[in-house]
């Protein structure tokens, strides 16, 4: 039901998502009871928070709406939060969107300097951008913020309920989307090829995949499954047979809160990732992460 609401009320509008985007950046945030607002420019590369800082930070992203993405308003709460958390410190903040693939290479081999947002990632999960490194080998996690469910989606009436050791998941094949954190226990059958998989660019690929039968299970966030296909460029009646022809598997397999993962070449790193934590602690103390949270993208027009 809750698939099918978003559906008709988005293709209700007289304007296309895309120009939902707002042409206005600013984000603001309340420290110590007070307003505080930055104005963000526009660049080639992407998006620029207070220039005036010499504490730069290069980050990069991906287009994970509803969560963070250059085609809905605001760029979506993750934006607006991460640009809050870090300007709060005095940094000057670049943020780059590209695909999460490029976003992860550019991180581990450090060429930029944070990767956001990120899953918890395991000590044992293998870089797959230098050979022989482990993840963590590569990159810093800060402490936890909010973030939702992962989940494992199925074309609506098949009969399939996860067993709680994923054990019915071997010789099923499932589509993922590429460089993707998903949880321990599926990664590391994943990784032993318990079960055989699809790389996907993207969710909307994946629920492509799906329906058109080309793999049994797909993995990721329901929400995001759900705006991917409700903000792309397909047509009414596509949209309308991608969100009605699936639902998630039960039980979920997690709420995946999500972290900031900082290059280990950064030059000052416990002072980023201790300025970081010390920031999440007060946003979280002060109720300023719920109220981003809860804000939402900040436009009337909020799905």
């Amino acid at each position: 039901m809750k698939i099918l609401f978003l559906f008709v009320l988005l293709s209700s509008l007289s304007i296309a998502p895309m120009s939902l985007v707002a042409s206005n950046l600013t984000v603001s945030y309340f420290k110590n009871n007070i307003e505080h607002s930055v104005q963000g420019v526009k660049t080639e590369n992407g998006y620029q928070f207070n220039k005036e800082s010499n504490k730069i930070l290069n980050l990069a992203t991906l287009n994970w709406p509803p969560y963070i993405s250059e085609e809905v308003c605001n760029n979506g709460w993750v934006f607006q939060f991460t640009v809050a958390v870090l300007v709060s410190k005095g940094y000057q903040v670049n943020i780059h969107f590209y695909p999460w693939a490029r976003s992860v290479k550019l991180v581990e081999q450090g060429d930029m300097d944070i990767l956001f947002p990120e899953y918890f990632i395991e000590s044992t999960a293998p870089s797959d951008v230098i050979e022989g490194k482990k993840r963590r080998e590569l990159l810093a996690l800060s402490n936890r913020f909010s973030g939702g469910e992962l989940a494992l989606m199925k074309r609506k009436g098949d009969e399939f309920e996860l067993k709680k050791d994923l054990s019915n998941l071997k010789g099923k094949m499932i589509g993922v989307v590429r460089g993707y954190q998903n949880t321990p226990e599926f990664d590391a059958m994943m990784d032993s090829e318990q079960f055989m998989t699809i790389d996907a660019v993207d969710e909307l690929q994946l629920m492509k995949l799906l329906v058109a039968k080309r793999v049994d299970l797909i993995v990721g966030d329901p929400e995001v499954f759900n705006f991917s296909v409700s903000f792309s460029n397909l047509s009414n009646r596509n949209k309308q047979a991608l969100l009605n022809g699936v639902e998630a598997v039960q039980p979920v397999l997690k709420y995946n809160h999500l972290y900031f993962a900082v290059s280990q070449q950064y030059p000052e790193l416990y002072t980023l990732l201790d300025d970081i934590n010390l920031a999440l602690l007060e946003f979280q103390q002060s109720g300023e992460t719920d109220r981003i949270v809860n804000l939402g993208s900040g436009c009337q027009l909020d799905f």
